[in-house]
């Protein structure tokens, strides 16, 4: 599987915001300029999120967005979906429900795809946005430390 530009970028900029909010409205601007994103790219990005009810979107020139729910309840694999889509390393729909699967393809489907699939949606959901957040300023502060030792 293969995550496409929307869901890489769309991940990055929910954890930009997530991490700039501080229950503040969060201009998509700033965003952009932070993760060197196209600001027009991130709209069609929003738009979706924001249909998801992922983020909540404010108009006028103290507007922006705000991540709809708490972080520690936004999963990202709820983020990815959204995005994305159903997240699987083959396309089920071409399998699903075919009696004229081989005995090899069954085994590859239960025994592959399958298992990768689970363990896929397995890490996803087990991440938070407030997991990415706590990790990010982790990683944010021993920068910093690393910088002037």
């Amino acid at each position: 599987m293969k995550l496409s530009t929307k869901g890489r970028y769309g991940l990055r900029a929910m954890l930009d915001l997530a991490a700039h909010s501080s229950g503040d409205h969060v201009s998509l601007n700033s965003i952009a300029e932070r993760q060197n994103i196209s600001e027009n790219y991130l709209e069609q990005v929003f738009s979706i999120l924001r249909k998801a009810g992922l983020v909540k979107s404010v108009k006028g020139a103290q507007g922006g967005y705000v991540i709809a729910n708490h972080p520690s309840n936004t999963k990202v694999g709820t983020i990815l979906r959204a995005l994305e889509g159903n997240l699987s390393v083959v396309d089920e729909s071409l399998e699903e429900g075919d009696a004229s699967l081989t005995s090899i393809q069954n085994c590859i489907k239960i025994n592959v795809w399958d298992k990768m699939n689970e363990g896929l949606n397995q890490v996803v959901d087990s991440l938070t946005l407030e997991d990415l957040v706590n990790e990010y300023r982790k990683m944010n502060d021993q920068s910093v430390l690393m910088f002037y030792i």
